[in-house]
């Protein structure tokens, strides 16, 4: 186990200035590349309280402007066309990069990095995924994905698509049973 100061707020781990040990492959792969930790050496531990005031009231500041973005894309809803089976699944799946990309073309400007999604998703429908604007910051983005634009419309209003075009199948098969029966 590998002691680390965390330098900003990180998911089911701790807070800003927090001591934390964790495993060495975390640390090495993920906290410290990406600025989100530093070793806690002596060093490293006198310097981050000198700079603790200032690096608190940046991360107040940035999160701040996180908030002001969030408050104005609130409910931000984005449509992606995909071409998919009869059942709704779908021949692929979408990605992180294509939301990141849907909500770059709605004005919402984030990195793939920000759009935490748990697993690709590879159905038909309305699925709500979480942008992280800060890492105490999340937006909840509604992603519509869709065959066709109007079949996009249908489902932000709520309507089940998958059930109409059963109940279409059903009427002609019956219409089509019931014609070969009177011939």
């Amino acid at each position: 186990m590998i002691d680390l100061i965390l330098m900003q707020r990180v998911e089911k781990l701790g807070q800003m200035g927090e001591l934390v040990k964790v495993k060495p492959g975390y640390a090495r792969n993920f906290l410290l590349p990406q600025g989100k930790a530093i070793r806690a050496t002596k060093a490293n531990i006198a310097k981050f309280e000198t700079d603790r005031a200032q690096l608190e009231a940046q991360n107040l500041k940035r999160r701040g402007e996180a908030e002001r973005v969030a408050e104005r894309m609130e409910g931000l809803a984005v449509v992606l066309i995909r071409s998919a089976g009869e059942g709704g699944n779908l021949y692929g799946s979408v990605s992180v990069r294509d939301i990141a990309d849907a909500c770059k073309a709605a004005g919402l400007s984030v990195g793939r990095q920000q759009v935490l999604l748990e697993q690709p998703i590879k159905t038909l429908g309305l699925t709500t995924v979480r942008v992280e604007l800060h890492p105490e910051v999340l937006l909840p983005v509604v992603v519509n994905v869709a065959r066709s634009a109007e079949e996009a419309e249908k489902q932000a209003r709520g309507e089940e698509i998958a059930r109409e075009e059963e109940i279409t199948l059903e009427d002609e098969l019956v219409a089509e049973l019931g014609a070969a029966t009177r011939d």
